[in-house]
C-alpha cells in the first residue's frame, strides 16, 4: 500500500478532528451527507458500524485517491439508544437517566480506500459508570460544559470525569469520538506509520 495517500476525515466534529491531530499525521475534513437513521431493531454496534462506512463512501466521488476515515458513536443505557441532546433540557433529563447507572458507549470506525477497495471497519466499546448525581450537579456540569453536541451529554475529556464512578474501556478516545488504537493499526496495515 502506498503510505504516502492523502487522507480525509469524513467528519465536522472538532473533537475528531482534535483527536485525530494527536497523530501528527496531514489530513483534510469534510463533512458527509448522509441518512443517519437508526434501522428498526438495529443493534447499536451494527448501526455506528455501518455509519461509519456510509460517511467513509458518502465521500468517495469526491475523494477517490484518498484514505477516508468515517466514524459514528451512539450510546446506551438499559437498552435504550441515547443520542445527542441539542438543548439544555434534554441534557438534564438524559443526564438524571444515567444517574447511578452504566452508560455504554459504541463507537464505529471506517478506513476505506475507494480506488483500491480496500476497507477496514470495527466498533469499540466503553462504559462509564455514573455515580448518583442529583439536580444541582448536574446543572452546574451542563452550563459550564455545554455538551449539548455529545452523545449522552457526556465529555469525558473535560468536567464530565467528574460524575463518573468508573470507566471501562480498551480506547479511551474512543469514547471521545474517534478510536485512536484501532484507527493507529489500520494504518498501520495500510502502510501509514503514526509517528
Amino acid at each position: 500500500m502506498n503510505s504516502s495517500t492523502p487522507i480525509v476525515l469524513a467528519s465536522s466534529s472538532p473533537y475528531r478532528k482534535e483527536l485525530l491531530e494527536r497523530l501528527n499525521i496531514p489530513f483534510t475534513c469534510q463533512s458527509p451527507n448522509i441518512d443517519e437513521s437508526r434501522l428498526n431493531r438495529e443493534a447499536p454496534e451494527t448501526y455506528v458500524e455501518r455509519l461509519a462506512i456510509a460517511k467513509a463512501t458518502a465521500l468517495a466521488e469526491i475523494y477517490p485517491e484518498h484514505l477516508i476515515i468515517g466514524s459514528d458513536q451512539c450510546s446506551v443505557v438499559a437498552s435504550d439508544i441515547v443520542g445527542k441532546p441539542g438543548t439544555r433540557q434534554a441534557a438534564i433529563a438524559q443526564l438524571e437517566t444515567c444517574s447511578g447507572k452504566t452508560l455504554t458507549f459504541f463507537t464505529g470506525l471506517a478506513l476505506i480506500n475507494p480506488l483500491s477497495g480496500w476497507q477496514r471497519a470495527a466498533v469499540s466499546r466503553f462504559e462509564v459508570t455514573f455515580r448518583d448525581l442529583n439536580r444541582a450537579e448536574i446543572e452546574r456540569y451542563i452550563d459550564i460544559e455545554q455538551p449539548l453536541d455529545c452523545a449522552g451529554s457526556f465529555k469525558s475529556e473535560r468536567l464530565g470525569v467528574s460524575l463518573t464512578q468508573a470507566m471501562h474501556g480498551d480506547d479511551p478516545s474512543a469514547l471521545v469520538g474517534l478510536p485512536l488504537i484501532q484507527l493507529s493499526a489500520f494504518l498501520r496495515e495500510y502502510g501509514i506509520n503514526c509517528p
